[in-house]
């Protein structure tokens, strides 16, 4: 049987979790009467407050610390949009800090943190694509709240995310349903979470109607490195394209438009993210809608409901959607 929470007090009390959080911190009134009703609910649950969040509350600055890993790219700067959104609609100030990522040397990691930690910030929100980052940061959710905004759920702090995994489903099943079979994909850096979630959607994908996957390319995210595949990518290979981003499915088309071959009308392409330059690429691109916004907004209000009530709060995924636009088509006929 789980461990009762602060809702359940409140649930049974008939009050909010935050009159619970109230009569513990004594921030707020709370009458003779409620108070009565809330102190038989602890009795009945043998409910255990969390003396560590208390003590965050009374020293609270109103301030959250923001860590960033990875490479600057549209779905960032998105989550940040959103999380400065949620903490200025709240009142909280926004400590910002954008850093490289080694495994082998995570100097700047512990810096940042330290950081945060010596501005005394009532929380931690994280925004990594990188797996095995928590190892290096295991000390720090044993003394603030940590949210973090990753693809991989973790066991020691809470944590959101949009699914990449089920982006790449969507995508590649929009080109299979078109007909197409021989669907090219061009991957992220293989380090990082959110492109091998959605190589293994591509790939799924295909095993579903007994199609082989053909060799990934693979991009860093930037409409470069997309380009260059298009370059070099025998175009007798495909007829189909799933790009893990807009970014280099803008890159992979200029590619072939020099070599004379334009979506739709001589191969099909998708892309992932929807950003807002996608519907004005020539022709349009098919994308798949990731609501980075929504993550950054989502990753906030879990933070400061730990704050509040020194709860676990459940993982958060946001689902995606397809856009169809014009640069996806109908699989070639063959005789």
């Amino acid at each position: 049987m789980s461990r009762p929470k602060m809702v359940d007090v409140g649930r049974l009390a008939g009050v909010s979790a935050q009159t619970v959080s109230r009569y513990y911190t004594g921030k707020g009134y709370v009458g003779a009467e409620t108070r009565a009703r809330i102190e038989a609910a602890i009795d009945e649950l043998n409910y255990q407050f969390n003396g560590s969040a208390r003590s965050l509350r009374v020293n609270a600055t109103r301030t959250v610390g923001v860590l960033t890993t990875g490479p600057s790219v549209y779905g960032t700067w998105s989550i940040h949009q959103g999380l400065n959104e949620a903490a200025h609609r709240d009142g909280y100030a926004v400590f910002s800090s954008w850093v490289a990522y080694d495994a082998g040397s995570p100097r700047e990691l512990h810096d940042a943190l330290d950081r945060f930690l010596s501005a005394r910030v009532d929380g931690i929100i994280i925004s990594s694509p990188h797996p095995g980052i928590e190892d290096t940061l295991r000390r720090v959710w044993e003394t603030v709240p940590v949210v973090i905004l990753s693809g991989h759920a973790w066991p020691n702090a809470d944590s959101a995310t949009v699914d990449s995994y089920e982006a790449a489903l969507l995508a590649t099943r929009h080109l299979i349903g078109l007909g197409h079979r021989r669907i090219l994909h061009i991957a992220g850096p293989e380090e990082i979470n959110e492109a091998q979630d959605r190589e293994r959607g591509y790939r799924d994908a295909l095993s579903e109607v007994a199609a082989a996957p053909l060799p990934v390319v693979r991009g860093d995210w930037s409409a470069q490195s997309g380009y260059q595949a298009g370059s070099t990518v025998d175009v007798r290979d495909f007829s189909a394209v799933f790009s893990g981003n807009d970014q280099m499915a803008l890159g992979f088309m200029n590619a072939l438009r020099g070599r004379g071959l334009v979506a739709p009308d001589d191969y099909s392409i998708a892309g992932v993210d929807d950003m807002p330059d996608a519907r004005h690429f020539a022709p349009p691109l098919t994308t798949v809608w990731m609501d980075f916004v929504e993550l950054g907004r989502t990753g906030f209000r879990m933070l400061t409901e730990r704050i509040t009530t020194g709860e676990r709060v459940a993982r958060q995924v946001i689902h995606p959607h397809l856009v169809t636009r014009d640069s996806t088509g109908p699989a070639p006929v063959t005789r």
